[in-house]
């Protein structure tokens, strides 16, 4: 009797102490109509368990204090009711979600490069990114959404108005009872003052990790050692996990060495790059404790009609690199 007491206490003990699941994720792309079992179907077969679902808010400049979000004009799955449908049908099929409202700036500028002229104006975009954000919160605690991100690769905005997300934060967590993060650019996240008062330390994670055209596994492993280390070190000094809010390259030459770059620039295909990359960056983090996992930069809701051998852009879809985020997702629950 003793001894079956015993293991019992050893099992309830292992099961306090294990790690959460990692996060196996994808960035959600929203679409114009509903979805259905048949677009959540080739996630299944990806062994994701996460996705991010990104409603936007449009500026027309990077100094516009105006913000338009949950628009008629706007795509269904940008809205709240396409979010929600988004929301019933991937848990139908066992895939949680991110809630990742962010900004969309006319042309493609860079969300990173925000800034108002005078304090008038920096409170008036203030006001409307408050009920932006509020406005998804409160879906996100209605849908009991389990992760919620207040903002993404919002340098400026955080380094000119500190309190405003001071105060935003403790505002949602007024209303939201779940994980709270804040995706960084990966140039920028050890500058964000907040991270003691969010639960993941969120990084959109296009670190260079090569500057060859086509990268092997073993030199891409060994360009992430800096980024690895320094990730580490701010997990451990604010005891927070890191959470990779966006990941992923593209299938053409050189795709590791500017990550970030998203021009249709017409570069040669590479999938192999990708594929390389990929694995590289899966066998470096995705078992380590103090990483939770991560949102592959992206995944569309139409799966037959996109990606494919002669497409150079981020999706993984119907490409080699779709296997090796299959097996890691597999492995590694």
């Amino acid at each position: 009797m003793r001894q079956s007491l015993f293991f019992l206490l050893l099992v309830v003990v292992a099961a306090c102490t294990a790690p959460p699941p990692k996060i196996n994720g994808v960035s959600f792309v929203a679409s114009g109509q509903p979805i259905a079992a048949v677009n959540v179907a080739p996630l299944v077969k990806l062994n994701a368990n996460y996705a991010a679902l990104m409603p936007f808010g449009f500026m027309r400049a990077v100094d516009d204090p105006y913000l338009v979000f949950n628009s008629e004009r706007q795509w269904f799955g940008e809205r709240k009711e396409g979010v929600q449908q988004y929301i019933d049908e991937l848990r139908k099929q066992d895939i949680e979600v991110m809630l990742k409202p962010q900004l969309w700036i006319s042309n493609g500028a860079y969300t990173g490069h925000l800034e108002m002229a005078t304090e008038a104006e920096w409170r008036q975009f203030e006001m409307h990114y408050r009920e932006f954000i509020l406005t998804f919160a409160r879906q996100a605690t209605k849908a009991k959404v389990p992760i919620f991100c207040i903002g993404t690769e919002l340098e400026r905005f955080i380094a000119h108005r500190p309190d405003f997300w001071f105060e935003l934060i403790a505002e949602v967590r007024q209303i939201y009872p779940g994980k709270l993060t804040y995706a960084a650019n990966w140039d920028a996240y050890g500058r964000v003052p907040f991270w003691n008062d969010l639960d993941y330390i969120g990084v959109d994670a296009y670190f260079p990790v090569s500057d060859s055209i086509l990268p092997t596994v073993a030199e891409a492993r060994v360009g992430w050692q800096k980024w690895k280390k320094e990730l580490k070190l701010v997990s451990e000094a604010f005891d927070r996990p890191i959470l990779f809010t966006e990941y992923g390259y593209r299938s053409g030459d050189f795709a590791g060495k500017e990550p970030w770059d998203s021009k249709r620039d017409g570069r040669p295909v590479n999938l192999a790059a990708q594929a390389n990359l990929l694995t590289a960056l899966y066998e470096e983090f995705w078992a380590e404790p103090w990483m939770a996992g991560g949102f592959l930069w992206k995944w569309f809701v139409a799966h037959e009609a996109v990606g494919g051998e002669r497409h150079t852009l981020f999706t993984p879809q119907n490409k080699p690199a779709q296997q090796v985020v299959q097996r890691f997702y597999s492995k590694i629950q």
